[in-house]
C-alpha cells in the first residue's frame, strides 16, 4: 500500500481506491467534504509537479466522475481542490512512488481516461450546509433552505428564510468571488430563470470572497446536483467504493466498477496475456509493458 502524510492531509492507495483524508488545518472546503474514497476506475491520471520547495501531487479524475468538480466547473484554486496535495521537499520521493503505484494500477486495469456519463463518486454526506456573504444554504436531501444574515438586502430579509423542495429546482450554479466581482450560489427554479441579480434573488446567496468558508457553498451545490431528477449518480455505500444504481450501469466498453481479487490467479494470468498482446501490437512500450508486468506478478 502506498501512503503519503502531509500537513494538508493523508493519501493512501491500496491498489483499488485512493483514500483522501484532509488534515486538521486544511482548507474549509476540504474539511467540509471529509474523507473521500476515489475508486481507481474514476481516475484519469496522476502527476507529481516538482517545485523548488517540494511540489504538488495532483489526482486527475475522469470528466463528470465527481459531483464536486462538476459543480465547481474548473473554478477551484489548488488550496481548495481536494485532489491536490502540497508535498514537502523531503517527501518528494514518496510522492513519486505514490504516482507510480496509481499509474501501474491504471495500466493494469486498462482504465480509460475519457469522460463518463454518470457520477462515479457519491455526493457529499447529508445534511449539508455552507455559504457566506449574505446568508447560508442548507440541504437535507429533500429541501433547500436559505437563511439570511444582517448583510442581506431587504428584498430577501423581508420574507424571512426561504425553503423550497428539490422538485422546484431545475439546476444549480456556483461561482466564487473573483477580483472585484462577487460570486454566488444560485438555484434555478423549474418555472424559469430569475432575472434579478443574486443580491436581490431569493433563490440565491451572494458570495463576497471575504472568507475561505464561502467555498463550502460548492458542497451544497454538489449535494443538490447529484439528487436532481434524472441525475445518474453513484449510491452511497457503507463500505468500499460506491455501488452504481441499475440505471447507471456501466456502458459497453467502460471500465468495470469492481476490481478482481488480488488472489484470483486466473484473472491475473488473463491480464498478463492481454498486456502481452498490447505490447506485441505496439500499444505499450517495452518500459510500460515491463512495469505493468511486474505489478501483476507482485500480486500473484
Amino acid at each position: 500500500m502506498a501512503e503519503i502524510i502531509q500537513r494538508d492531509g493523508t493519501w493512501t492507495f491500496d491498489g483499488e481506491t485512493v483514500r483522501i483524508v484532509p488534515g486538521g488545518k486544511a482548507h474549509p472546503l476540504r474539511l467540509a467534504l471529509g474523507e473521500l474514497a476515489v475508486p481507481v476506475h474514476a481516475v484519469a491520471g496522476i502527476a507529481f509537479e516538482a517545485e523548488r520547495r517540494g511540489g504538488r501531487l495532483r489526482l486527475r479524475l475522469r470528466g463528470g466522475a465527481c459531483p464536486v468538480l462538476r459543480a465547481a466547473d474548473g473554478r477551484l484554486k489548488d488550496g481548495a481542490d481536494p485532489y491536490v496535495l502540497a508535498v514537502e521537499k523531503d517527501r518528494t520521493g514518496v510522492a513519486e512512488y505514490f504516482v507510480d503505484e496509481v499509474r501501474n494500477a491504471l495500466l493494469i486495469e486498462q482504465v480509460p481516461d475519457g469522460p463518463v456519463d454518470r457520477f462515479l463518486l457519491p455526493g457529499p454526506s447529508l445534511p449539508v450546509s455552507g455559504g457566506g456573504g449574505d446568508g447560508t444554504a442548507s440541504f437535507d436531501g429533500e429541501s433547500v433552505r436559505l437563511t439570511w444574515n444582517w448583510k442581506a438586502e431587504e428584498a430577501k430579509t423581508a420574507g424571512g428564510p426561504v425553503s423550497f423542495p428539490l422538485s422546484r429546482i431545475a439546476g444549480v450554479r456556483w461561482m466564487p468571488s473573483m477580483g472585484l466581482e462577487n460570486g454566488y450560489l444560485r438555484f434555478e427554479p423549474v418555472d424559469g430563470p430569475v432575472s434579478a441579480p443574486p443580491k436581490y434573488d431569493t433563490y440565491s446567496l451572494e458570495l463576497w470572497g471575504l472568507s475561505k468558508k464561502e467555498y463550502t457553498a460548492v458542497v451544497v451545490a454538489a449535494a443538490v446536483l447529484t439528487r436532481l431528477p434524472g441525475a445518474r449518480r453513484a449510491v452511497d455505500a457503507p463500505d468500499g467504493p460506491p455501488a452504481l444504481t441499475k440505471a447507471a450501469a456501466p456502458a459497453p466498453g467502460a471500465a468495470p466498477a469492481a476490481v478482481p481479487d488480488a488472489d484470483d490467479h486466473d484473472v491475473l494470468l488473463r491480464r498478463l496475456r492481454e498486456l502481452g498482446e498490447l505490447h506485441r501490437a505496439g500499444v505499450l512500450t517495452d518500459e510500460e509493458f515491463s512495469t505493468a508486468k511486474q505489478a501483476i506478478l507482485s500480486r500473484m
